[in-house]
């Protein structure tokens, strides 16, 4: 067993490119699903508007990155528009089943036949964010970091870029759910009917909280589709925004920095054990598997470990169980 590659795959997956993604999801997430009760389960939708936004802006429009940029940021809020217009006066269950559909019908619109001459259908679209590579102050070719922590020029730059978005997106929601516009979106969520007997507009809150938490999976969106220059629709299943909740639910519904720390140790399983697995299966010490297969019976692991979570710890790790008790009339 190489117990130092073990480490390093580990580590580097704990401060990582996906770790920096799905924090964003995440964080989104828990705007709108541990602050306001919202039951989103189409957050990969944002993602995928907002990197198709910035990425047809450039490719197809030939527009500059920054104009591409905002359309992805307001391709996120008039999602939210269209999503949450019909449904956020209804039970939340219509928000779910409404949000999980939108983002199927996004994922097949992207990869449309009809719509490839905009889309790319289902080869999507590449090399739109050399504005991106080209900002980055580091030298082509060397390598950054210390002890396990060493990547590439441009991951370095990537990663740089992405956790000062988390940074920025932890402290503003940090800053909101201590201001007024935050208690009241919280009372929401504990009793909706009590925050309408004292004059507040439910509707509108719960409106807010989702174009909030929606222009952030957008960002998170954005953030992969530039650094790995790439957008392609099949990225955008509903599998991605099922990993955003794991990742929520393993930090901790309602806390500013649950969604970060849950990213991170995710991250940091999967790599764990994907490596475990294949120096086993490599070495002959498990041979009912072989190593293609260790990559998904690594998600089986995963999964039984959050299955447990939820049994003995359903608030998650940094959670608060006062936290998790939502009103879903």
């Amino acid at each position: 067993m190489d117990f130092n590659s073990i480490v390093t795959n580990g580590l580097q997956a704990f401060v990582g490119l996906d770790a920096v993604y799905f924090a964003l999801l995440a964080i989104g997430l828990n705007i709108h699903f541990g602050y306001a009760g919202l039951l989103n389960f189409g957050q990969v939708g944002f993602a995928a508007v907002g990197a198709y936004g910035v990425a047809m802006s450039v490719t197809t429009f030939h527009l500059p990155f920054a104009v591409g940029v905002a359309i992805g940021l307001l391709a996120g809020v008039a999602l939210a528009l269209l999503l949450g217009l019909p449904t956020l006066r209804l039970r939340a269950d219509y928000l779910a089943i409404a949000t999980i559909a939108a983002s199927e019908i996004l994922r097949l619109c992207f990869r449309s036949v009809a719509l490839s001459k905009w889309t790319g259908g289902s080869d999507g679209l590449n090399q739109f964010a050399n504005t991106f590579a080209n900002l980055n102050p580091f030298t082509p070719g060397a390598k950054y970091g210390f002890g396990p922590f060493v990547f590439s020029a441009p991951d370095t730059w990537s990663l740089l870029v992405g956790w000062t978005l988390v940074g920025l997106c932890v402290l503003l929601v940090f800053l909101l759910m201590r201001s007024p516009w935050g208690r009241v979106l919280k009372a929401i969520r504990e009793d909706e009917d009590a925050a309408r007997s004292l004059g507040k507009n439910v509707y509108w809150y719960k409106m807010q909280a989702l174009i909030l938490g929606g222009v952030i999976g957008s960002l998170g969106g954005m953030f992969d589709a530039a650094q790995t220059q790439s957008v392609q629709p099949d990225n955008y299943g509903t599998t991605i925004t099922f990993f955003a909740y794991a990742v929520l639910i393993l930090g901790g519904a309602a806390r500013v920095l649950g969604p970060v720390l849950g990213a991170m140790i995710f991250w940091f399983l999967l790599s764990i054990t994907e490596t475990v697995l294949g120096q086993l299966v490599s070495n002959g010490y498990i041979t009912f598997i072989t190593s293609s297969q260790a990559g998904k019976v690594r998600f089986m692991l995963v999964g039984l470990g959050l299955i447990l979570l939820m049994v003995f710890r359903p608030q998650g790790i940094f959670g608060n169980r006062r936290e998790i008790a939502l009103d879903a009339r």
